[in-house]
């Protein structure tokens, strides 16, 4: 399913990555598909026309831009799917639709990191040191709303949205690939389990050249540097296996719009 966002976001692939599930599983059909919705609020009646039309059995949304208790749950449930959404009401927000079962919540996973922002970096690059917080001050934020998982008939399924990363010089980029090494311990504890496992939704790392239109423009840029790369090489190392629409697409698969468009 398509995604959105900014030009360099939209150069990057739209990627789901999914095991084979542990041993004796037992093989099932279902239809699942991941969507950037970039604010469900505003697509609403786009996204209810598609649910209608193409009818998949699990939906991932990634920035949603909705807090969670304002999701539009009725809605989804007059087409019949269950919802469970994780959002601050600003940015991010994540989401999992199911008409085939939505059971063992989890909104956001152990160890996921916080941004503390570009303030505290600069602190740290200064004093050689990380700022210990003033007691007197608001604690940094915790996680931000950018996982949310669920079991959907049998599937364990992830909504998943990757920090843009901003800058390779930016805490957000750090703050990126820290959230990816969290990730990664996440999903080989996931992968304890008797049951077969889909990582989906807007990862923000084009993994090869050929994953951006144009290799020169995004040099010195985010999406295509080597840690970045690597964060998703290490999560396909796991046993996870890229899943690409490449019959539907053709040879070059982008599923990407301009972020303009409504």
């Amino acid at each position: 399913m398509a995604g959105n966002g900014s030009r360099q976001d939209t150069a990057a692939r739209r990627r789901s990555h999914v095991t084979r599930g542990p041993p004796g599983w037992q093989a099932r059909r279902m239809r699942l598909a991941t969507w950037n919705v970039n604010s469900v609020k505003a697509r609403l009646p786009r996204l209810l026309t598609w649910l209608e039309e193409t009818k998949p059995d699990v939906l991932c949304l990634q920035e949603t831009k909705c807090h969670a208790d304002t999701f539009p749950s009725a809605e989804m449930a007059e087409l019949g799917y269950a919802a469970a959404a994780h959002g601050d009401g600003r940015w991010n927000g994540v989401a999992v639709l199911s008409r085939v079962g939505l059971e063992d919540v989890s909104r956001g996973f152990p160890g996921e990191p916080g941004y503390g922002g570009e303030d505290a970096d600069l602190q740290a690059e200064k004093t050689g040191q990380a700022q210990l917080p003033d007691l007197a001050e608001p604690a940094l934020p915790g996680p931000e709303a950018r996982a949310i998982g669920a079991t959907c008939g049998g599937v364990r399924v992830w909504s998943l949205y990757a920090p843009n990363g901003r800058t390779p010089e930016s805490a957000h980029y750090s703050y990126k690939l820290d959230w990816f090494k969290a990730l990664r311990a996440a999903l080989t504890e996931e992968l304890r389990h008797d049951r077969p496992l889909v990582a989906c939704g807007d990862y923000n790392v084009a993994p090869t050249d050929a994953d951006v239109w144009d290799p020169a423009a995004f040099q010195g840029s985010t999406h295509v540097t080597a840690p970045e790369r690597q964060a998703l090489s290490d999560l396909e190392a796991l046993g996870l296996h890229d899943v690409v629409p490449t019959p539907m697409k053709g040879p070059h698969p982008f599923t990407y719009w301009d972020h303009k468009v409504p």
